[in-house]
């Protein structure tokens, strides 16, 4: 048999920053020590308080765009187009009309209406940029951010590093200004450089997740920021509950 079949993918060295987010390497983790006392627990995988945090006042879900031509195209005009509509925690399969596990087959599209499927992954960078004024109005430390990666993503090797535990995902812990989060995909060719899954200011007034396996973003925080959310133009968003399955 051939040994290349087995071959390790090669990984980078992690560098000290990821864009301009500092990687932290102190052990103790501190700032995410707020997520182990008071974050979601193993039984809340799977819903918003697994992915945004427990204790907000109210959540948002924010959908990932399909896209047409690499134009973006809302969920709800996908929906329109098969005689759907699409309720808060809609899946991306039930709005096509697809079986769960064939939601991202080639094979799937409708002319003059759609061609890719939304972003899997944490939130896409065009999604970020629409949230970053919307989040620095709702914090008194823009400044000062946390920010919780993934270190399974595969490109960069974090082995040695210390990591901080969510349900089923170990993250490694980076720091800067939210104004900073979309660095890593700043300038860079690679459309699949994956910004951080969990964001939250040291003033914990808000934090927004995402994960590897979903297609939209959650944001637990204050009614005054979900309601901007909510209105903002350039978001697709619905409001979900602590206890509502993410997908």
């Amino acid at each position: 048999m051939d040994d290349d079949v087995f071959r390790p993918v090669h990984r980078e060295p992690a560098p000290e920053f990821y864009g301009r987010l500092r990687v932290v390497r102190t052990a103790g983790l501190a700032p995410a020590r707020w997520l182990a006392e008071h974050g979601p627990a193993e039984g809340d995988f799977g819903t918003v308080a697994g992915v945004a945090v427990p204790g907000f006042s109210a959540y948002a879900r924010i959908l990932h765009p399909a896209s047409l031509d690499e134009r973006p195209v809302r969920w709800s005009a996908v929906a329109a187009a098969y005689g759907r509509t699409v309720a808060p925690t809609t899946h991306w399969h039930e709005v096509i009309g697809a079986q769960e596990f064939d939601r991202n087959s080639s094979d799937h599209g409708l002319p003059g209406v759609w061609d890719e499927h939304p972003w899997e992954g944490p939130t896409p960078p065009a999604i970020a940029e629409v949230l970053l004024p919307l989040l620095t109005r709702h914090t008194r430390t823009p400044d000062h951010c946390w920010f919780g990666l993934w270190e399974g993503y595969g490109w960069l090797d974090f082995d040695g590093f210390p990591t901080f535990e969510t349900p089923h995902r170990d993250r490694v812990l980076l720091s800067g200004s939210l104004a900073d989060v979309t660095s890593p995909a700043t300038g860079n060719d690679d459309i699949w450089v994956e910004l951080p899954d969990l964001w939250w200011p040291q003033d914990r007034a808000w934090c927004v997740g995402g994960d590897v396996d979903l297609v939209g973003t959650y944001i637990g925080g204050s009614p005054e920021l979900i309601a901007e959310v909510l209105a903002a133009p350039g978001l697709e968003a619905h409001p979900v509950s602590p206890g509502d399955p993410v997908n």
